[in-house]
């Protein structure tokens, strides 16, 4: 295994080259190094190419470009960009969308121009959690046909992230949690009509009129994470739930503690009445005299109310005649012997069995996966340096 300065040294080195453009090398055939001492010096020939006629099997100057893709698609991330050095055949081929589309480059130092010509390349699949890009955004930008995109706690000049996800409107599926965004971010990924997750957890940095202007346009989405946002006022919250979609079924709205009251859940439960997972945690305004609203989700299976701390153990009994209800999450309300009774008391229910949501979210409690949304990202730096 590679030394952790080594491994670091290999991914500037092919950050470096994935920023320059690579052309047709043209090396000279004779090289010579010369010594300290003048009196000698080594030259080094390259051997003449043998007679084609003598080898057996095909050259490489006769596969057809098919056979080649099919070649380069087993190649990771830095032997696909050393393939490209070799000829400008190989360059133009190495280039090809369908060895671009998915992609995993988690935890580098990244500058923004690499980004965008990655995503030029056809990027189908893009994961970049915890990765900086703090430099400002020098490309020329075009349209980027991505559909996944995954920068969750990356550090990102909020220029350059406006710059990129401005050219993105086939987006399904994007997590953009822990990360500092603005108005114009928020309005922009209102022109992704096929947005199906959306995960914002964490975010911050703009306003309850973006809020409504994103909800309002996403027509089609199934899941949202719109938890624990920084600077989230009351005036946010009520933006939020007065224009979710009704077509959202998992929904993750924790961690307001008084800014979400009992009316703003009672929109939220007529505005998406298909709902399956809700996740209230941390929301203490949430108290027993809510539970008749959940009653009128006909599909509701995964309740959270962990740290609602006006909710008495004894009231959650009732929870437990929900007909569709599976897993009840109230870590912070119940002590180990009340959530013994509870567990008792309600066989079919499981209790208090996650710890993390995973509502919108790419992954799960796994930091070394390459996977998005059960996409595997096939060029990846994780398990080639």
């Amino acid at each position: 295994m590679m030394s952790d300065s080594a491994l670091k040294k290999a991914r500037k080195n092919l950050m470096h080259e994935l920023l320059s453009d690579p052309g047709h090398p043209n090396s000279p055939s004779r090289q010579c190094l010369e010594s300290k001492d003048s009196d000698r010096a080594f030259v080094i020939i390259r051997r003449p190419k043998p007679n084609q006629e003598n080898l057996a099997g095909i050259p490489w100057d006769t596969l057809p470009d098919e056979l080649l893709l099919r070649i380069f698609s087993h190649l990771c991330l830095p032997g696909l960009v050393r393939v490209s050095r070799v000829c400008k055949r190989w360059y133009h081929l190495s280039q090809d969308g369908s060895l671009w589309q998915t992609l995993d480059l988690g935890g580098v130092n990244l500058h923004p121009d690499v980004t965008v010509r990655l995503l030029s390349r056809g990027v189908i699949a893009f994961r970049c959690p915890r990765s900086v890009m703090e430099q400002p955004l020098g490309e020329r930008l075009r349209s980027f046909p991505v559909k996944h995109m995954d920068l969750s706690n990356s550090v990102i000049n909020v220029s350059s992230l406006h710059g990129i996800l401005s050219e993105c409107s086939k987006l399904q599926n994007l997590s953009l949690e822990g990360l500092q965004l603005s108005d114009p971010i928020v309005n922009t990924l209102a022109q992704n009509e096929n947005l199906v997750r959306l995960n914002l957890c964490g975010c911050s940095g703009f306003s309850e009129s973006a809020v409504a202007h994103l909800l309002s346009s996403c027509c089609i989405l199934d899941e949202l994470n719109l938890s624990w946002c920084f600077e989230f006022t009351k005036e946010h919250v009520k933006a939020a739930v007065a224009h979710l979609p009704a077509t959202i079924t998992q929904l993750n709205i924790s961690g307001y503690r008084k800014n979400l009251r009992k009316a703003d859940l009672r929109t939220l439960i007529r505005r998406c009445p298909n709902l399956i997972r809700l996740d209230l945690s941390d929301s203490i305004m949430i108290k027993q005299d809510c539970f008749p609203e959940f009653f009128e989700l006909n599909h509701l299976q995964h309740l959270s109310l962990s740290r609602c701390y006006d909710i008495t153990p004894e009231s959650l009994l009732r929870l437990g005649e929900i007909a569709t209800l599976k897993t009840l999450q109230v870590y912070g309300i119940v002590s180990k012997v009340t959530l013994r009774v509870l567990r008792e008391s309600l066989p079919h229910l499981q209790i208090n069995c996650d710890y993390f949501t995973t509502i919108a979210r790419p992954t799960i409690d796994n930091k070394k996966s390459t996977e998005i949304w059960g996409i595997k990202c096939r060029l990846t730096l994780q398990k080639c340096l």
